[in-house]
């Protein structure tokens, strides 16, 4: 497990832990901005969001549903996250408000990138 893997697992594993809610668009901006290392962190975060919904759509095809996108061979890492992220916040920016989890627009994000195709 490469290092920032470990990161993204920790924050989001201390996350769970803690009880917390998913981090909304204004907490992760503020993240950013305010920290040191803030947008190393909040880079960690997008790539845990990233691989746990990747994690629950393979979950969800293990179990015959079917998934909200699909991969199907084509390329989707870990440093893929941010991108994500930030286009489809800039494609769909009135769809979207701060208060909003990552996880949907990470979420939106996917479905947009990797239709599926069968």
């Amino acid at each position: 497990m490469t290092t920032r893997k470990r990161a993204a697992f920790l924050l989001l594993a201390l996350a769970a832990a803690a009880g917390a809610q998913a981090m909304s668009i204004r907490e992760l901006r503020t993240l950013e901005a305010a920290e040191k290392d803030g947008k190393a962190y909040a880079s960690y975060y997008l790539v845990g969001v990233l691989e746990g919904l990747r994690e629950g759509v393979e979950s969800s095809q293990r179990d015959g549903r079917k998934p909200a996108f699909c991969v199907e061979g084509r390329r989707l890492e870990p440093a893929m996250a941010r991108s994500l992220y930030q286009t489809e916040l800039t494609r769909n920016a009135d769809s979207y408000e701060a208060d909003m989890p990552v996880q949907l627009v990470m979420s939106g994000a996917l479905k947009n990138s990797y239709r599926c195709t069968r």
